[in-house]
């Protein structure tokens, strides 16, 4: 079958690299892709969001499966323009109706429907511009440190978590008032803080039953020993070491099962990824966030440890068969580190000839922000692109992708050499 893939980061080029080792994919095409894409598959330079032209490249080349990477087209409801147009109705979307895209497109949204099925979550409130004073009254009846989350897509930048309270209540008020995230903070959720250690649970739900893939942790934040500013993701690991069967069993019954649950009775329409965004707080696992899609840097470590056909599992949640489907994985560890641009999160300068790939052995590369001039290849974003390894542990995993990144070489390439520290 031809099978469209949607996206242009690190995440879809792992998704990629897997979907085009099925031998039910005759064609991937990939819109709008990058220079590591264009080697594996046919790049389309057109917007994931421009539904009239995804409609058309998928008309014109009888594409089978549309998969959504990112979130955007699923906030903006592709969807929905897929099952109420006569000419693709019958074609497969695996992602999120427009209302179940809202569990990541509004974080009040995603607060309440937590709450309504009693899975475990921070207590909270939002506020508008309206309402910043009342905001600013909540703030004080919290304990430091303060969360203030953006409601909308912030492109993964619309969190702060703040020690002081006078500088709290002018970062909601520069939020709420100076719209320091634009239309995405025009709602803010302040949350009560959580102390523990944060990991990912990926579900693949069809709506009705689910598996649940390899547990992932990144790293967000700039800096070594998690300091400075929080970045898309700067490296991964799975498995979590510290998830025992135990907290596992928790995870499964107290938030997996209550989250499908909780779409069949207020009939969302759910046929995709669910990435759970947990704290593990003293045992007890607590929702922080969901999202609709793979986490990326999360995805270059978890779908290299799927053994199972990822295209047969596509064609399971589309056909509402995933029940029978068994997903096998890889026992051992995988790791990735980014390679990012100078001055990321910040501003950053783009098209930085990448040399050295061709001499990467033992390791994956995920381009993630690349792109061709001539036969270049270039820097084209921040993160740039994802060294994945696997090992028996993840320190060797980690010891082949730094081995591999000293011999990738672009002008201020920037990566965090402690990813993983805090698990050893």
């Amino acid at each position: 079958m031809n099978i469209l893939l949607l996206g242009s980061g690190g995440r879809e080029h792992a998704f990629a690299w897997k979907m085009i080792q099925s031998p039910l994919c005759d064609t991937l095409f990939v819109a709008p892709g990058n220079a590591g894409m264009a080697s594996i598959a046919t790049v389309v330079a057109i917007s994931p969001t421009d539904f009239e032209a995804v409609k058309t490249l998928v008309l014109e080349n009888n594409i089978q499966m549309v998969v959504v990477g990112p979130e955007d087209p699923l906030v903006k409801g592709i969807f929905d323009f897929f099952k109420n147009d006569a000419q693709l109705a019958a074609i497969p979307v695996i992602g999120p109706s427009q209302l179940g895209a809202q569990l990541e497109g509004s974080k009040e949204f995603a607060k309440e429907f937590l709450v309504k099925h009693n899975i475990p979550t921070a207590a909270y409130d939002s506020f508008t511009a309206e309402t910043v004073e009342q905001g600013c009254a909540f703030l004080s009846t919290l304990q430091p440190p303060y969360v203030l989350k953006a409601d909308g897509l912030a492109a993964g930048k619309g969190v702060l978590i703040i020690q002081d309270l006078a500088e709290a209540q002018q970062e909601l008020r520069n939020m709420l008032i100076g719209q320091k995230f634009g239309a995405a903070s025009a709602k803010v959720v302040i949350e009560e803080f959580l102390d523990g250690i944060e990991l990912s649970c990926f579900v693949l739900t069809d709506g009705k039953s689910y598996k649940i893939l390899p547990t992932a942790k990144d790293y967000k934040r700039i800096g070594e020993g998690d300091m400075g500013l929080n970045t898309g993701g700067m490296g991964a690991v799975s498995p979590v070491s510290f998830v025992t069967d135990e907290l596992m069993q928790k995870i499964e019954t107290r938030i997996v099962q209550p989250t499908i649950d909780g779409f069949q009775k207020d009939g969302i329409e759910y046929k995709g990824f669910v990435f759970i965004g947990l704290i593990n707080v003293k045992g007890e696992p607590i929702v922080i966030e969901y999202n609709v899609r793979m986490g990326d840097p999360e995805t270059e470590v978890v779908i290299p440890r799927l053994k199972t056909d990822l295209v047969e599992l596509f064609l399971a949640v589309a056909n509402e068969k995933l029940d029978q489907i068994t997903l096998e994985v890889d026992e051992r560890s995988a790791t990735t580190v980014m390679l990012v641009s100078g001055g990321y999160p910040e501003d950053f300068e783009k098209g930085k000839i990448i040399t050295g790939l061709e001499n990467v052995t033992d390791s994956i590369v995920f381009h993630a922000g690349t792109k061709f001039e001539g036969t270049d290849v270039v820097s084209n974003g921040g993160r740039v692109m994802a060294i994945t390894s696997y090992g028996d542990t993840f320190p060797e995993a980690l010891a082949k992708s730094y081995a591999n990144i000293e011999k990738i070489h672009f002008e201020k390439m920037n990566f965090r050499k402690d990813i993983g520290n805090d698990l050893l």
